[in-house]
């Protein structure tokens, strides 16, 4: 069995070898996205849709609400109940 010491020694030979994979492989992952880019002629607008980071581009659509209180407080039904519901029937607060 390999000790302590031994192991970490290899981590970082793995961790090297990882970053030389890496290295090698984004080379040929940048050609081919700059091909498609060219290609299909895409604007950044077009694969991040203007937001930072690797956000897809589905858009996410705004859920009608299925239930409201008497105070005009609405709940579409999803997630943690609130608190206004509470203990209480909800097929009384559905919205019809």
């Amino acid at each position: 069995m390999a000790t302590y010491r031994e192991l970490l020694a290899q981590e970082e030979a793995l961790k090297l070898k990882i970053a030389e994979a890496r290295e090698a492989e984004l080379a040929d992952a940048i050609i081919r996205v700059i091909a498609i880019v060219s290609e299909y002629d895409l604007q950044p607008s077009d694969i991040f849709d203007g937001r930072r980071g690797r956000k897809s581009i589905a858009i996410k659509k705004k859920v009608a609400p299925k239930y409201r209180d008497k105070d005009g407080n609405e709940w579409t039904g999803r997630g943690r109940a609130p608190k206004w519901l509470d203990g209480k029937d909800k097929s009384k607060f559905l919205i019809a």
